[in-house]
């Protein structure tokens, strides 16, 4: 089964791949969605058995390297951790197989797409069914190639090539430090595969070895250049440039690989690594500051993003800040538990703003959209659903989509680890959480809502997308809104440490067991900041915004203050004074917001708005960082060193003189016969002469 299960994709692509213009386009599409959606089918069942089961499979499929002391198996490893990877990866492969039928009807090359998708799954499972780091790299850059291919499919656009080597390029920055650490942990283990590493990993806590000429901490260097690897896969900041580019794809590449799977490898990685991770503190640390700082940064960039999919791909840049920042804290169990949700909700969005783009004849700009609710019913709603998932919207005890369970059970664990990086990642989370809420608003009133804005031509022909694409939507809208609630106590709840077994390693006390104690107000603030994220991108932009609505706002946040006032009436009464503070703020927002007020946030504020739609610059930053001194030199080596020195001193010098010594020698042609008897005549003088010197005729 397990053979099937990875192998299939496989097979798919050769097929379609290579035999394309025999099965045609539809043999092709069958061939891949039929394989696919096996492979998806035997990971349910593989999830049934190994996850809910407790029944961790081993498979040696062979021999693979032997050199010396190193030794390397290619063998597939399914234990939980492996089990739910199979579901999000295979899962989500086969609703973005199917729904392609329909995006891509019109284009000429659907075998090839079809092949590089099948293509991606199939490295995408060899990386997370590894059970060494060397079968784990092939996976790796096995996908880093597939997504080069599918970012660039459209390979007549320029802007499409120029994503797709950006991706590439920035890759290779993490997937650099994570070969190093692969190199690192063969010298200090003297294995790579994941059974004696991690075995061996407690016994070099502590200890130091020398890199780059310094002495260093074993397990933070190795667990370190692991995490620049993740850094790099999973866009953290600093290495997340490439991510919003790669919405040139096709909208299934988006969905496929830049919302629930490629992305999530660095999310994967380190969890799969919790027993080297959990010897080396800083690194944690270190861990925990970037992804709150990334989920903060994509969170300010999306506010002011105007194109459909680049709005969802900083959020999915912001929701993996999110899961490293629970990895920082050892909330493995919660890090993967918004992996399994956000690869539904996330698709759900990326898949819907497809259906968006299809009936707008590929317009993605939603200042030329508005008031497609009632010519797109069924795609607005399935957007609405992917969106109070991403906003975190729920009622706490009763039930709430799945964002709401896995998001909050996050800035939970980071307020239980009672640590100043866990306090920062609770507060830039929270922060996170509301303009989260407010972009999600956003994109879907100015898209759905409101008056039209669309040209009149592209408005007449705006339809509802084929069966063929809503089905996929409908098994994602359902994922949404049932795996929170149904997978909640599995993943972190009372059963974390039966489900999980020794897939995750926790050193110590388990701040998930800290997160499900901590006051009332924790638990609420991540709800009331997605409340007022979307009451506020409501009242922002939508006309008309009823004055009883802002009077009941203000009303609200008086009670709150009140009832946050008297003792005893809440658990914390701090908590509750803020959340009454921020309602006020709201209300006061309610009551003067006009649809103007974005116009006029932008006028008062726009140096902000420029850094915050330039991506607080950091492309500029690192054109003028890399990029020119990298063209600046190339240029020089170019011209100066390969031209003038190489072809100068080389082929070309030796051709050139060559062709001078060949002209100054045609000039002695003449043709003249007295000439070649004067020359002959020289030419017997000079002879005897030496002749003469040299045989001491002379004397």
């Amino acid at each position: 089964m397990y053979h099937l299960i990875v192998f299939l994709p496989l097979a798919a692509a050769i097929i379609a791949g290579f035999g394309g213009r025999i099965i045609g386009d539809r043999g092709a599409q069958l061939v891949t969605c039929g394989a696919v959606i096996a492979s998806a089918i035997l990971s349910m069942v593989a999830f049934a058995q190994v996850a809910l089961g407790h029944q961790p499979e081993h498979v040696v499929l062979a021999n693979w390297i032997t050199s010396g002391d190193f030794k390397v198996d290619w063998a597939i490893k399914v234990d939980t951790l492996t089990a739910v990877m199979l579901v999000v990866v295979n899962g989500v492969s086969a609703l973005v197989h199917v729904y392609s039928i329909g995006y891509m009807s019109h284009d000429p090359h659907k075998p090839r797409f079809m092949a590089y998708l099948s293509l991606f799954t199939f490295a995408m499972l060899l990386l997370v069914t590894a059970d060494n780091f060397v079968q784990l790299f092939l996976g790796w850059e096995g996908v880093g190639v597939a997504s080069y291919l599918l970012i660039g499919f459209w390979y007549k656009r320029p802007s499409a090539n120029a994503a797709a080597i950006k991706a590439f390029l920035v890759n290779r920055v993490g997937d650099f430090g994570l070969a190093l650490g692969i190199f690192g942990i063969f010298l200090v283990f003297g294995a790579v595969d994941y059974e004696t590493v991690f075995a061996a990993s407690p016994a070099m806590a502590g200890k130091s070895f020398t890199f780059l000429n310094y002495q260093v901490d074993v397990m933070n260097t190795l667990t370190l250049l692991l995490f620049i690897g993740a850094m790099g896969k999973s866009a953290q900041i600093g290495l997340h440039t490439w991510l919003p580019d790669a919405m040139e794809g096709p909208t299934p590449v988006s969905a496929l690989i830049h919302a629930a799977t490629m992305v999530t490898a660095g999310v994967f990685l380190v969890a799969r690594c919790s027993p080297m991770f959990e010897m080396a503190p800083e690194t944690t640390q270190f861990v925990t500051i970037i992804g709150a700082t990334t989920a903060f940064f994509a969170a300010t960039v999306g506010l002011v993003q105007n194109d459909i999919k680049r709005i969802i791909a900083y959020s999915t840049c912001s929701q993996l800040g999110y899961m490293f920042f629970a990895l920082g804290v050892g909330a493995y169990g919660a890090a993967i538990f918004h992996l399994f949700t956000h690869a539904f909700f996330k698709a759900l969005l990326f898949l819907g703003a497809g259906s968006v783009i299809h009936g707008m004849s590929g317009e993605q700009d939603i200042r030329k959209m508005g008031g497609l609710y009632s010519r797109m019913k069924i795609t607005a709603i399935l957007m609405w659903i992917g969106s109070l998932a991403l906003a975190g919207i729920g009622i706490p005890g009763v039930f709430g989509f799945a964002g709401f369970y896995s998001k909050d059970i996050i800035l939970e664990s980071d307020y239980a680890a009672h640590t100043s990086v866990g306090a920062y990642a609770f507060w830039l989370g929270t922060a996170a959480a509301l303009m989260t809420a407010f972009y999600s608003g956003r994109l879907l009133f100015m898209t759905f809502h409101g008056r039209s804005r669309a040209d009149h031509d592209v408005l007449h022909h705006v339809h509802e997308s084929p069966q063929v694409m809503l089905i996929p939507l409908y098994v994602l809208a359902a994922g949404t809104l049932l795996t929170g609630y149904v997978f909640y106590e599995y993943f972190v709840g009372h059963h974390y440490a039966e489900f999980w077994g020794p897939a995750l390693k926790v050193v110590g006390e388990n701040v998930l067991e800290g997160a499900h104690h901590v006051p009332f107000w924790v638990k609420l603030l991540p709800l009331i900041m997605g409340v007022y994220g979307l009451a506020i991108a409501w009242s922002f932009y939508i006309d008309n915004v009823p004055k009883w609505s802002r009077l009941l706002g203000i009303a609200g946040a008086i009670g709150v203050i009140v009832a946050g006032a008297v003792p005893g009436v809440v658990e914390h009464q701090g908590g509750m004074i803020l959340t009454g503070i921020a309602t006020l703020v709201l209300a006061l927002v309610f009551y003067f917001g006009r649809t103007s007020a974005p116009g006029i946030l932008v006028a008062t504020n726009q140096s902000l708005y420029q850094f915050l739609l330039n991506k607080w610059y950091f492309d500029e930053l690192y054109d003028f960082l890399f990029v020119r001194p990298a063209k600046w030199l190339g240029l020089q080596l170019w011209k100066k060193g390969d031209g003038k020195i190489i072809d100068g001193y080389g082929p070309d010098g030796v051709t050139a003189a060559i062709g001078f010594v060949a002209r100054r020698a045609r000039v002695l042609q003449t043709g003249f016969v007295y000439h070649y008897a004067f020359a002959m005549l020289i030419g017997v003088a000079g002879l005897v002469t030496w002749y003469m010197l040299h045989s001491g005729g002379g004397r």
